[in-house]
């Protein structure tokens, strides 16, 4: 026994919504049973909704089942993923760097007090004298 007409025009509009990703009353997902509780309905009724299911199965060619804001979550999260990848590297690679210059410091640091030893003073930097002044502009007036 095929569905009335008032029923037919549910399902098709839950269709198009479904299709749309625009759901009113299910999380989106393409299947069967989301369309019935889109439109509200039973599950019986859909499968007596012959023609319908015919153009589901036509425009769903194979069930999705995410829905697009899913879809959009999976998406987010997979960028945001890429983007950690990216900043773990880059923090790796900066961590070489500065255990690099820690090295290198620290290696200066000793051949300085080695340096120091070997010269015989412990004093820490000579001042370097202060600029003689130069002398003003000259006068040629008299």
């Amino acid at each position: 026994m095929p569905v009335s007409a008032a029923t037919a025009t549910k399902i098709r509009e839950a269709m198009a919504r479904l299709l749309a990703g625009e759901p009113l009353h299910t999380n989106g997902a393409l299947t069967k049973e989301n369309l019935a509780r889109e439109a509200q309905v039973s599950h019986a009724t859909i499968h007596r909704a012959e023609d319908i299911l015919a153009q589901w199965d036509a425009k769903v060619a194979r069930p999705v089942l995410r829905s697009p804001g899913e879809v959009e979550r999976d998406e987010t999260i997979a960028k945001l993923r890429r983007q950690l990848r990216e900043s773990k590297a880059e923090v790796t690679e900066l961590q070489g760097k500065f255990d690099a210059l820690a090295a290198v410091t620290a290696n200066l640091y000793h051949e300085n007090l080695a340096l120091k030893r070997k010269l015989g003073t412990s004093r820490r930097l000579a001042s370097l004298p202060a600029p003689a002044a130069e002398p003003g502009p000259v006068r040629t007036d008299g």
